[in-house]
C-alpha cells in the first residue's frame, strides 16, 4: 500500500513540476526569466518558513555549510537555464534535454563518487546522449545555442544530486529544502531589481501559479521519496514527457515533431534501462 501511495504522490508531484514549467513559459515573456526565477525561489521559501516556523532552530542546524551552499548555487543554476531554455524552444523539446540528467548523475557518481561505471551504464549514457543529439539535430534548423540551454540545466542540475546524495542521511530533508530555498532567494532579490518588469494583472496570477505549483511539487517529491524507495519512483519521472506534450499542445500549440519523440524515447527508454540496470543487477 505504502509503495502504491508513494507512486502516486510521484506522478503529481511530476505533474506539478510540468505545470509549473508551463507556467513559466507564460510568465516569462510578461516580466522576463530572471522575475520568473525570484518568484519560483521567493514562493517556495515563503511556504517553507510557514512550515517548519515552530521548529526553525533545529531546521538550520546544518552539518554542511558548504555543501549546502554548493547544492543551492547549482540546483538555482539548473533552474535558471531550464527557464531560459523555456522561454526559447518548445516545452517537449526542453524537458526531454532536461531528461538526460538521470545519466548524467550516474556518470559523475562513477568520476566524483567512486561508483562503479560497467559497459551497461556506459550505454546507457550513450543512448541518452544520442537521443539528446537526435532532438537537437545538428546541421539542421533546429540546432541552437537555445537548445542548450536544458542541458546545461541538466548537468547543473546533476551535481546538484550528487552533492544531496554526498550530504546523504547526515541532512535533515527539511534542512536542505530550506536551504535550497533561502541561498535562491536572497541571491534573486539582490540580481532581480536590475531585471524587474513590473507584473500586470495576468503575471502575478501567473507568478501564483508558479509558486504554488513548484513547491506543492516539492512537497509532493519529499512525501513520495519518505514513503516509496528512490529505486522504485525513478520511472515515473518519465511522465513529465507526456505532461509537457500535453501542455505543450494545449496552451502553446507546439506539436512535437517525428524527430523530438523519437529523441524522447531514446532518452527516456537510455533512463529506464540504466534504472533497470541499477535496481535489478546484482
Amino acid at each position: 500500500m505504502n509503495a502504491n501511495r508513494a507512486i502516486i504522490l510521484m506522478i503529481f508531484a511530476v505533474l506539478c513540476f510540468s505545470l509549473m514549467d508551463a507556467s513559466v513559459k507564460a510568465l516569462s515573456p510578461r516580466v522576463g526569466v530572471m522575475t520568473a526565477l525570484w518568484a519560483r525561489y521567493a514562493g517556495q521559501m515563503a511556504f517553507v518558513l510557514i512550515l517548519v516556523l515552530p521548529r526553525l532552530h533545529q531546521v538550520v542546524r546544518t552539518h554542511h555549510p558548504i555543501l549546502q551552499f554548493l547544492r543551492s548555487l547549482l540546483l538555482m543554476g539548473a533552474t535558471g537555464f531550464f527557464f531560459m531554455g523555456l522561454t526559447l524552444i518548445p516545452l517537449t523539446d526542453a524537458a526531454a534535454l532536461m531528461s538526460v540528467n538521470p545519466v548524467l548523475i550516474t556518470l559523475g557518481a562513477a568520476l566524483l563518487l567512486g561508483e562503479a561505471l560497467g559497459p551497461r551504464r556506459i550505454v546507457g549514457i550513450a543512448f541518452a546522449l544520442l537521443g539528446a543529439a537526435i532532438i537537437i539535430r545538428p546541421g539542421s534548423n533546429v540546432f541552437s545555442l537555445a537548445s542548450f540551454y536544458p542541458i546545461a540545466a541538466a548537468v547543473c542540475y546533476s551535481g546538484y544530486a550528487l552533492l544531496t546524495r554526498k550530504v546523504g542521511a547526515n541532512e535533515n530533508v527539511w534542512t536542505s529544502l530550506f536551504y535550497t530555498g533561502l541561498v535562491g532567494t536572497i541571491l534573486l532579490s539582490c540580481i532581480v531589481p536590475a531585471y524587474w518588469q513590473t507584473p500586470d494583472l495576468t503575471a502575478w496570477g501567473l507568478i501564483l501559479l508558479v509558486s504554488g505549483f513548484g513547491t506543492l511539487a516539492q512537497m509532493l517529491l519529499i512525501r513520495a521519496f519518505s514513503a516509496g524507495e528512490a529505486a522504485v519512483l525513478a520511472p515515473y519521472a518519465y511522465c513529465g514527457l507526456a505532461f509537457a506534450a500535453i501542455w505543450g499542445a494545449l496552451f502553446f500549440g507546439e506539436l512535437p515533431d517525428f524527430w523530438t519523440v523519437v529523441g524522447a524515447l531514446v532518452i527516456a527508454g537510455a533512463g529506464l534501462y540504466v534504472w533497470h540496470r541499477e535496481t535489478h543487477s546484482r
